[in-house]
């Protein structure tokens, strides 16, 4: 790792640590903090790409049925009598037939699906897509890389050094103070989506957070301890020390509070499943941690389905399914914040809806998404059991179409999405142009309306 700076040779010391991001002791908690205004952003991120087409199937709607959908499918359309059926006003959709537990949340009032999400520069038509004109684009489109970096910062053509989750919590700093740990938690590898300008990712891994390597043991931890207090003179170096130092004693102390965290649901033995849990658990220690505004960023890898899709992808949903599942189960009877907490998907992009000649599909665009708390008719804040966005039409060469793949382009910006996310969790409207620089260009409709 190019360490360019302080800042950057400081946040490798604190990344050394299993988990880091504390900018205080442990032990400097204030158990009084937290609590009583108490809320929470799960991403959940499907890395890959997942495929929305055979994730949210029309099956009766004003713009289309069922028929369409498969004569664009092809060999991919999955029979429309194994699909959870769900309702969006008087139009008929379903979910893919591995995910009934999501369906069911959805029928309860307590998911929502945003349609044909991606990254946009601003909202633009087929005609002005087939112009060519680059300004009007995001940056490498397609591009794994470039589109997830794009996606965990809301910035579609440009680079940026934070991510909105981060850059979010800069903002809410206040709702934290005192905290003894960091108000972000990766449970997986977390790109930008994770970095602010002063807050920095706690990770946790499954099983639990863990010291250095080979700092496992009482004489290895004296070691390493003995060691973070030599003095060399650099003040580069003592800074680093004293940061790491403080790592160590967090996740010491971290490690033991979380031994006391009692989980009954029953989580999925997947990794997803297990990094909900850990999530779980570190909620239900939030008020002692004394954080009051925490967000959790979790992954879910292999949706880059070019070959063999239907059987991945199956799979890969019905852990979504599940996982989910349970962790509203969790948060929501267990726990009893499940209308502060609102868990949501995320992707770098969608799939073409015609196959490629492999049983796959393709890189493309717009993409579906979910979004899960207790529902505003059980005294949530989710205006559940609806599709909120524009559903496209899936006929291939159509007005949706960026060519004649079903490549979607999207009708509901990223910064869209994200923003109705951060004004529920607190974010102000002065802050979100700054957080959300390409907000305005979607005027009025900045708010998605998903969250009430």
């Amino acid at each position: 790792m190019l360490i360019r700076s302080r800042r950057d040779f400081l946040k490798a010391a604190l990344t050394s640590v299993g988990a880091l991001g504390a900018l205080s002791k442990f032990g400097e908690m204030n158990a009084l903090a937290g609590g009583t205004d108490y809320k929470a952003l799960v991403c959940i991120f499907l890395a890959g790409g997942n495929d929305s087409h055979n994730t949210v199937i029309p099956i009766a709607t004003a713009l289309q049925n069922y028929g369409v959908y498969a004569q664009g499918r092809q060999t991919l359309a999955l029979a429309q009598a194994s699909l959870p059926v769900i309702a969006n006003g008087a139009d008929t959709y379903g979910l893919n037939s591995a995910m009934p537990e999501m369906a069911a949340l959805y029928n309860a009032g307590n998911a929502a699906v945003v349609a044909n999400t991606g990254m946009l520069v601003q909202p633009i038509t087929k005609a002005q897509y087939q112009t060519g004109n680059q300004a009007l684009l995001p940056a490498q489109l397609f591009s794994h890389s470039d589109q997830v970096n794009q996606w965990q910062t809301a910035v579609p053509n440009g680079a940026a050094a934070t991510g909105w989750g981060g850059s979010t919590e800069d903002h809410l700093a206040s709702y934290n103070q005192g905290a003894s740990f960091s108000s972000i938690t990766a449970t997986s590898g977390c790109g930008l989506f994770c970095t602010g300008q002063q807050t920095f990712a706690a990770t946790v891994p499954v099983g639990g957070v863990s010291l250095l390597n080979g700092a496992n043991t009482a004489s290895r931890l004296a070691a390493v301890q003995q060691l973070l207090t030599f003095d060399n003179g650099l003040k580069l170096v003592q800074a680093a020390n004293a940061t790491m130092t403080r790592g160590v004693g967090f996740s010491t102390a971290l490690t033991a509070a979380l031994a006391t965290a009692k989980i009954n649901t029953v989580f999925p033995a997947s990794n997803l499943g297990q990094q909900l849990l850990t999530v779980a658990k570190i909620m239900s220690i939030q008020q002692a941690l004394g954080i009051c505004r925490q967000v959790f960023f979790c992954q879910l890898g292999g949706f880059d389905t070019h070959g063999a899709q239907l059987g991945i992808q199956q799979a890969l949903l019905a852990d979504l399914s599940q996982s989910v599942s349970q962790f509203f189960a969790a948060t929501t009877q267990e726990l009893g914040i499940g209308n502060k907490v609102v868990t949501f998907t995320a992707s770098e992009f969608g799939r073409t809806l015609q196959p490629n000649g492999n049983a796959g599909t393709d890189h493309a665009w717009g993409s579906h998404h979910f979004v899960v708390s207790q529902g505003a008719n059980s005294g949530g804040s989710l205006q559940g059991g609806q599709i909120f966005g524009t559903f496209p039409s899936l006929s291939l060469g159509g007005p949706d179409d960026a060519n004649t793949r079903g490549t979607l382009i999207p009708t509901t910006s990223v910064e869209q999405y994200a923003a109705t996310l951060a004004t529920w969790f607190g974010l102000s409207g002065s802050d979100l142009g700054t957080v959300f620089p390409y907000l305005g260009n979607f005027g009025s409709n900045a708010s998605v309306g998903f969250l009430g």
